[in-house]
């Protein structure tokens, strides 16, 4: 523990007298020692300039932490900072925490993003304070190719499906005004009930027009482990977001949510 908290203290000690980022791009990381590097390798090579890179290691066992300590000591970008493995949500909010930046763009550590992503999202809510979230196209690559596509943005569809890739940025402020921020409970598609929580308040969200985010498929993710939890993930946002649900469908979320809106109809229809 003392060699971490020494850690700590030597990464941030890196940023004082400088100027404070615009962007804090946070990542969490939980055993990607063959992946991280080339994360890293493309959030450095953003044209945008005003950055700072935190990297929350989830407890990893394998290499991740000293390859990230090695580009640490190499960019006073960089700040590693570790904990007890909590989870990958923990690990976000903790970075959140510790970051200076006005912006907030989370990024996998096994995910890679376009030169210009950052900068192209900058400027959109630099210009447009109505908007909350900004997004990209996403690619993806490893086990599984292609293009993701998305539909146009509504509530009424966030309320039944997630479809918003987890790096998008927003504003710290707006993360502040969550209470608790990403949930910690053991969630899967945890981005989605973030989401929900960011867009209950109102708000409006912008997709760019080009592939800002390469998102890897490994053969064993945690989201594919993640599938058999769908039902548990449907019962923890019914229970946190009972009014949004009711506004946008009529009622709750059903483990069939594409059908949601038709069964609440006919809910309330039988209860006359």
């Amino acid at each position: 523990m003392k060699n971490v908290n020494n850690k700590i203290e030597t990464t941030v000690s890196k940023h004082s007298g400088k100027t404070s980022p615009v962007v804090s791009v946070i990542v969490p990381v939980y055993n990607l020692q063959d992946y991280v590097a080339e994360t890293l390798d493309s959030i450095l090579a953003s044209d945008y300039p005003n950055i700072e890179i935190i990297v929350v290691d989830d407890g990893s066992t394998d290499s991740s932490p000293e390859i990230i300590e090695a580009y640490a000591d190499k960019s006073d970008k960089i700040r590693l900072f570790k904990q007890a493995n909590r989870g990958v949500s923990a690990a976000r909010n903790q970075a959140i925490r510790l970051s200076c930046g006005k912006y907030i763009l989370p990024v996998d550590g096994d995910d890679l993003i376009s030169s210009n992503y950052i900068t192209e999202a900058v400027n959109v809510l630099e210009q447009n304070p109505q908007i909350k979230v900004v997004c990209c196209q996403v690619e993806k690559f490893g086990v599984k190719n292609g293009v993701k596509k998305y539909p146009p943005f509504s509530y009424s569809l966030l309320a039944r499906k997630n479809m918003i890739v987890n790096s998008s940025m927003f504003r710290k402020s707006d993360w502040e005004k969550i209470e608790g921020g990403y949930c910690e409970e053991e969630i899967y598609c945890e981005d989605w009930d973030f989401w929900i929580s960011m867009f209950k308040t109102g708000g409006e969200f912008l997709r760019l027009p080009f592939i800002g985010l390469k998102y890897r498929v490994r053969q064993v993710s945690r989201r594919t482990n993640a599938i058999s939890q769908k039902k548990k993930m449907i019962d923890i946002i019914n229970r946190r977001h009972k009014a949004f649900l009711y506004k946008q469908l009529g009622g709750k979320l059903h483990y069939k949510r594409t059908w949601s809106r038709f069964f609440n109809f006919f809910c309330r229809l039988s209860a006359f």
